[in-house]
């Protein structure tokens, strides 16, 4: 089992012409790449969260605005703007809660709307391509940067800590180290024993098991000791003393500090704060909407009922005909975070204050954020 640190989860192809992804709905059991060159194929890719994450899917977005641009057989400046709008706009709609999607594609479209004058359509084409690549690469660093301001917390509380996380933010999330789980791999670079020094804790994450299959997949591959838990199991854990700090990604950071995650992690907040464990959030600056003033205007995704009922089973598990509740995320209060991990420090209450200071701005929308999210 290869270690997952070691996986490209989003690429380019070598010859510019797809993108090559880590379909991750079929780990851990099978490691498979699938090349997409197609805007369907590419947002059902994003959908179906064979790629998934949101850093990975704001590099997906990227090279997927480039990859589309470049098939238009235009050499007419307008005509080639109006068509990269319309390839924003369908590429967005994929997952409205990620913000990097939207990030992605907006200042991919802010390059070809600031630099587009003097330039041929084929130059404007190969400019697109610079920035897709140069996206990935930031969010390499931009991880890895992470990583040490939540290894710097690690080290305070000394080996032998105890982590829990819920859902996965890990390399699988990002292009490479992931944001929740990136302190871990730092540790392993500074030397810290991964059976002795660390003990992490997956939530499975129901209803898509992203903890069980991919967080465990990628601790279990790094050689650390490593436990799946199910949901309604946190609570246990903590009460036990094995947890010494929770570190979970995020979807979208509200100026105030809410945020969104995969379902279930509110919960997860309410009950370390109930214990006082210290609750970290890790996001990359990219995923701080400064333009939504609390969580109440974060769009939460509705997904299909099967895969509550059916998913994982050989038999339909719930009885036909019976409601579903399936949002893809929830909203944590900002009054039950710790702190916030970004690239660039880490946040804490006042939120919005913290992120001033900063540099974190709102950023110039190129698409309409309401009619996206409807």
């Amino acid at each position: 089992m290869a270690n997952a640190l070691n996986l490209d989860t989003v690429v380019l192809s070598e010859d510019g012409k797809s993108i090559i992804i880590l379909d991750q709905t079929l780990l851990p059991g099978k490691t498979e790449y699938l090349s997409l060159n197609k805007a369907e194929d590419i947002w059902e890719a994003i959908y179906k969260l064979r790629v998934r994450g949101a850093p990975a899917i704001g590099v997906t977005g990227g090279f997927a605005y480039y990859i589309l641009a470049s098939q238009l057989d235009t050499d007419d400046m307008d005509q080639f703007v109006a068509e990269c709008t319309k390839i924003m706009e369908y590429i967005n709609s994929s997952r409205p809660t990620a913000v990097n999607l939207s990030w992605a594609l907006n200042r991919m479209h802010a390059v070809l709307l600031a630099e587009k004058e003097g330039k041929t359509v084929a130059q404007m084409k190969e400019r697109l391509k610079e920035e897709s690549i140069a996206i990935r690469e930031e969010d390499i660093a931009i991880s890895r940067n992470i990583g040490a301001y939540g290894y710097e917390l690690l080290e305070k509380l000394g080996r032998g800590v105890g982590v829990m996380t819920h859902c996965n933010a890990g390399t699988l999330a990002t292009a490479k180290y992931g944001t929740a789980l990136a302190p871990i791999y730092i540790a392993l670079e500074q030397g810290w024993d991964p059976k002795k020094d660390l003990h992490v804790y997956c939530d499975e994450t129901r209803p898509l098991l992203q903890g069980a299959r991919l967080s465990a997949y990628e601790m279990q591959t790094a050689g650390v000791d490593t436990y799946v838990q199910c949901d309604n199991m946190a609570s246990y854990t903590m009460k036990s003393g094995k947890i010494g700090i929770i570190f979970v990604g995020c979807d979208r950071v509200a100026a105030n500090g809410d945020f969104a995650n995969k379902i279930g992690t509110s919960g997860v907040a309410i009950i370390a704060k109930h214990y006082g464990i210290p609750f970290y959030v890790c996001a990359p600056s990219s995923t701080i909407d400064m333009t939504l003033e609390s969580g109440d205007e974060i769009n939460i995704e509705q997904r299909k009922a099967e895969e509550v009922t059916e998913m994982w089973y050989e038999q339909r598990m719930a009885p036909e005909g019976v409601g579903v509740v399936n949002p893809a995320f929830d909203v944590t209060d900002h009054s039950l975070v710790t702190g916030i991990i970004t690239e660039k420090g880490i946040a804490t209450a006042p939120f919005k204050e913290s992120f001033e200071k900063m540099g974190i701005r709102p950023v110039e929308k190129y698409v309409d954020k309401k009619e996206l999210c409807s």
